[in-house]
């Protein structure tokens, strides 16, 4: 893991260190469009395809039902189920109170306005099923949706070498009510959900995280269709800030429960001290070749690095510039630069709180921004699968209280007939 020393690095300099997950050739964009082209053109036979060549299984169908999904469920052992349906209470609990009704507001005598909510009608969750899969993220994505009233949740996962999904994602499906799965993965399955093929609905939004094919694809579906997405949530990333106070067990431990996610993943560790560096690199080679994913792991640590700096505020500087997925205060002192944090997805405070708590069952949502996209994007919530409409009521005096206004603004603008809409009503 390769040190720089933020007080070294030039403006230029610490702007490429934080860029990650680029295609300066495109050559992932063209796969993607390929793939994207393909399906809206031959639908389920493209899908079918594609799970031959990347899944490397031969699909009689594209979909899991209820029967096939409690089968599968039902090979789980107790305590599986137990952690499952605790992992579920825990995230419908946070989730639950973020759906409320707001107040109306008179603005002026006669002038009320409002919000109100409705669910996104028809919703597609993308869940990851490649070399790690995830059944958190179908809790963590079905569980807003759930919450928000979304009349259809269309959820892919590729498909395992048995052409089925994990008994896990399938007891998840039951909890949540889901009553069919389809078998697609990738960008094929983004655009599956996009244009809709004969077998799986299109839909009006499309979440989930996956490696950059499939956040390429969200992108480009984003802005080629209707169809809108949650955010581009690439390959996974966290950035460990650390001071005199830190556990180096716990912070090789942290990178690594990151790193094990794919080669492509992010661990930074930003360390006021060389020593805590040299203790965490330590820490860090004793740890790895005990894991069942170490070459993996291996790769995405080889690509990280560390940074020294001064002192805490400097730390979260460089980190408000990466803007990380995951942000972990691996200080007894969290509390001193907490207010400093502008950019990030979510956050874990002190030696206690690893960020694993948050990717299972905490309760807060592990859908979050990567790729610096925390300087702009937040993490999936229920307000990700609802639109708020705005409405507005004008009563008689109403109209003769904010006419006058709108008509002289609409007349500066040479808006004529805006003006017009206001002044036959004042006459009548």
């Amino acid at each position: 893991m390769k040190t720089f020393n933020y007080s070294d690095l030039s403006n230029d300099q610490l702007r490429e260190l934080v860029q990650r997950n680029v295609d300066p050739a495109n050559e992932i964009r063209g796969i993607v469009e390929d793939i994207i082209s393909n399906v809206r053109k031959h639908g389920d036979a493209a899908l079918l395809d594609y799970a031959a060549k990347f899944d490397k299984v031969e699909l009689k169908k594209l979909y899991l039902d209820q029967a096939e999904l409690t089968e599968l469920a039902s090979t789980l052992q107790p305590e599986q189920k137990e952690a499952l349906e605790t992992a579920y209470q825990n995230i419908k609990k946070f989730h639950a109170v973020q759906l409320k009704a707001e107040d109306k507001i008179e603005t002026m005598p006669g002038v009320t306005c409002w919000r109100e909510v409705r669910a996104i009608e028809r919703v597609g969750l993308y869940i990851p099923g490649g070399s790690a899969v995830l059944p958190s993220t179908l809790l963590m994505l079905g569980i807003p949706a759930q919450i928000a009233g979304c009349k259809e949740i269309v959820v892919c996962s590729p498909p395992q070498k048995s052409g089925k999904v994990n008994a896990f994602i399938a007891y998840v499906a039951q909890l949540l009510g889901i009553e069919r799965i389809y078998l697609a993965g990738g960008a094929q399955a983004v655009a599956a959900m996009a244009y809709g093929t004969q077998t799986i609905p299109a839909v009006d939004k499309i979440f989930g995280p996956g490696n950059q094919f499939v956040t390429k694809a969200k992108t480009i579906i984003q802005s080629t269709t209707t169809c809108a997405i949650d955010m581009p949530a690439g390959p996974s990333e966290v950035l460990v800030i650390a001071d005199e106070t830190a556990n180096p067990e716990f912070i090789a431990a942290d990178l690594l429960a990151q790193a094990e996610h794919g080669a492509d993943s992010q661990a930074i560790l930003v360390a006021t001290s060389q020593n805590i560096i040299d203790e965490a690199v330590k820490a860090l080679e004793s740890q790895l070749p005990v894991l069942p994913r170490a070459e993996i792991t291996g790769r995405a640590i080889a690509n990280s690095y560390s940074v020294l700096v001064d002192d805490l505020k400097q730390a979260m500087q460089f980190s408000n510039l990466y803007a990380p997925e995951h942000l972990i205060l691996a200080t007894e002192n969290w509390q001193q630069i907490t207010g400093d944090i502008v950019n990030a997805g979510s956050v874990f405070l002190g030696n206690l709180t690893p960020e694993s708590v948050g990717d299972y069952a905490s309760g807060t949502n592990h859908t979050l921004p990567t790729s610096a996209y925390a300087r702009a994007y937040s993490g999936v919530s229920v307000d990700s699968f609802v639109k708020k409409i705005t409405f507005q009521h004008i009563t008689p005096d109403g109209i003769k209280n904010i006419g006058p206004t709108v008509e002289i603004l609409a007349e500066l603008e040479g808006l004529h007939a805006h003006k017009n809409a206001v002044s036959v009503r004042l006459v009548n």
